[in-house]
């Protein structure tokens, strides 16, 4: 029976998604006079929505390298060409203030207008269906970030393949607060400390039973040292275009058009990087603009034709429209391999 079963937040749903960014006054991480700090603002041209524009950065509800606090503050520890940074970005009125430490801190202060989306054009995109151009409507602010660091996306997405959201999510976490080190500055101190993803090479000494631990099978965990031998050869890639940065991508045995995809869409902010051999996403698109639940990703493609060019940012509009068809089974059950 259609319907049957209510909808839940998949990880499809919420990659469309906004992080709610509070604006209250209290702050959810320690700040240390001690701690270096390098500062810029930017006006942004037009409205800027943080946690919709920065939300696809966050992997889960615990990824310890992002976090939005009560301040109205996001968070994010990176590694950097440069090395570990950590960012803060806040709003205030019509400007942004960025703050910035660690060895990473000028990397990320140079590049916050686009990871703000200052290189996307959102005035570009012209809505064809009244589901798209009620959500673009709702959410003024979205724009579509462009972080200029492939590993940092590429990894989590080979986490999430071909397994739950919550099985991706715990796996990520887990070998980053392990294996990687506490962010530069405040966000690295307190009971909550974040922290930076391991470098390439870190990745590389991981033992085998700590990715099984993890809950990460073994096509995956390969997948990963492989790409990450070739790190510097797809961190290159942020100069090519979107396309050619795919193509680059997938000759990494085990990344495909879905992981390239996802990845050059925070990377290079590719507007036009349509996501295929998604479970869910056919669906959802082929309900929102055709009323088709079967939709396959062929008829997804099809409908989505006249936002040639914009075809990224119109699937972003119809995940948060919410527009979606119910649930008909059981999501799939969780499979912990660490417990094998």
């Amino acid at each position: 029976m259609a319907g049957r079963f209510p909808q839940r937040p998949t990880r499809t749903t919420v990659r469309g998604g906004h992080v709610g960014v509070p604006a209250g006054a209290g702050a959810g991480i320690p700040r240390q006079a001690a701690a270096p700090v390098r500062v810029r603002r930017w006006v942004p041209e037009g409205p800027l929505d943080l946690g919709l524009v920065l939300g696809p950065l966050r992997r889960g509800p615990a990824d310890p390298t992002f976090r939005a606090t009560a301040d109205g503050s996001v968070w994010r520890a990176c590694r950097t060409p440069a090395g570990p940074g950590t960012l803060r970005v806040r709003g205030y009125g019509g400007e942004v203030l960025g703050e910035a430490w660690g060895p990473g801190a000028e990397w990320l202060l140079d590049r916050l207008p686009e990871w703000l989306g200052a290189s996307d054009e959102p005035e570009a995109f012209v809505p064809r269906h009244r589901v798209v151009a009620l959500a673009r409507h709702r959410r003024p602010g979205l724009r579509l970030t462009r972080t200029g660091l492939v590993l940092e996306s590429l990894i989590p997405s080979v986490l999430e393949q071909k397994v739950t959201t919550d099985e991706a999510y715990r796996a990520w976490r887990l070998l980053v607060r392990r294996f990687g080190e506490r962010a530069p500055g405040p966000a690295g101190a307190g009971e909550r400390p974040m922290f930076v993803m391991p470098a390439p090479r870190g990745w590389a000494l991981i033992p085998s039973w700590e990715w099984h631990r993890a809950g990460v099978d073994d096509k995956r965990a390969s997948t990963i040292l492989r790409a990450v031998r070739v790190a510097a050869r797809l961190e290159q890639a942020v100069g090519m275009p979107a396309a050619a940065a795919q193509a680059r991508l997938e000759v990494v045995p085990g990344v495909g058009p879905w992981t390239s995809a996802e990845v050059v869409q925070r990377s290079h902010g590719a507007a036009d990087a349509v996501t295929v051999g998604d479970l869910h996403l056919p669906g959802i698109v082929g309900w929102a603009l055709a009323g088709d639940r079967h939709a396959d990703d062929a008829g997804m493609l099809r409908l989505l034709e006249p936002y040639a060019g914009q075809r990224h940012r119109a699937v972003r509009l119809i995940l948060l429209s919410g527009q979606g068809p119910a649930r008909r089974a059981p999501k799939m059950p969780r499979v912990d391999i660490g417990l094998l």
